[in-house]
């Protein structure tokens, strides 16, 4: 099969090319998915789990990319509640070959049916942006109907799901970013809109959360901004200030089926609905993934047609 792989470290993006890779194996609870899009993380080239295994060893040759939506195309021993033929989509194990190729490998409690009804390119743009926001928001900053919630990075991959997670529970949601992000933000369900080059960020006033996907100056002077018992959420980099009567929370997201199947619910409803910029076939991938080219939105490899 054709894959998108990469060998030397030191070259970064510079170093992604596509080459033939040897038909995965499917090892007990997995399943070999048939790829039709995938999904690519800015960074992930900084990952361990990029270079080697669990067990530290070196593995590559690797394949990148942890966002995948497709056709199962076989079982491993023991797999159970997925079929052959069945759509789904999900994450790619974070030690393991990833998407960026025709069949990948994938831990069956990593993915999740997908309805008839949504494309694999809107599909395959979320697993990662969409359970941290579920993760971020619900379970470590507990956001609740009628509070409010800052989202840095509000136009950007996750601070926009991150919005509209927040706009349906109930939330008044402030979002933050470049001037360019204002529209937008404001179309996805922020309240208000503060640009961080020309906006004082103390103008947001107390909230019960933040959720911070920039990182830097930003993350630390949020902290003063967190009303008592209230949370700092980070999945960018650790706080270093935490709310002086809150809590502060940095965390990677984890696989979750549930989380899962609650997204593909809310993509065929129309609920969630991610900022897709450029999308490029296999062969294009490492062109369309290296330095410089960068383009508005989330760039989808499509793989295959379904």
């Amino acid at each position: 099969m054709q894959a998108v792989t990469v060998r030397d470290r030191a070259a970064g993006l510079g170093g992604l090319s596509l080459t033939d890779m040897p038909h995965p194996h499917a090892a007990e609870n997995d399943v070999i998915v048939k790829v039709c899009a995938a999904g690519f993380t800015s960074g992930e080239l900084d990952w361990p789990g990029t270079w080697t295994d669990r067990a530290g060893r070196d593995r590559t040759p690797s394949v990148p990319g942890h966002e995948l939506s497709g056709v199962v195309a076989e079982l491993g021993y023991g797999t159970t509640g997925l079929t052959v033929g069945q759509r789904v989509f999900g994450l790619t194990d974070w030690a393991r070959n990833g998407s960026l190729a025709e069949y990948t490998a994938v831990e069956a409690r990593n993915l999740a049916p997908l309805p008839s009804d949504v494309d694999h390119v809107v599909a395959a743009a979320v697993p990662i942006s969409g359970l941290t926001a579920q993760q971020g928001l619900f379970d470590h900053g507990r956001l609740t109907t009628g509070q409010t919630v800052l989202i840095h990075g509000a136009a950007g991959g996750v601070g926009s799901i991150a919005v509209q997670y927040a706009h349906d529970a109930g939330a008044r949601v402030i979002g933050t970013g470049r001037a360019g992000g204002r529209e937008v933000a404001l179309g996805l369900g922020v309240d208000v809109y503060l640009d961080l080059e020309n906006d004082r960020l103390e103008d947001a006033g107390e909230v019960d959360v933040v959720f911070d996907a920039i990182g830097g100056e930003v993350l630390d002077r949020s902290a003063a901004l967190v009303r008592a018992g209230g949370t700092l959420v980070a999945v960018a980099m650790p706080p270093t200030v935490r709310p002086e009567d809150g809590r502060a929370v940095f965390f990677i997201v984890e696989p979750d089926r549930a989380g899962l199947v609650d997204l593909a619910r809310r993509l065929r409803d129309g609920r969630v609905e991610p900022i897709v910029g450029s999308v490029r076939p296999l062969a294009e991938a490492p062109d369309a993934l290296g330095p410089g080219r960068r383009t508005r939105g989330k760039t989808i490899i499509r793989v295959a047609e379904d």
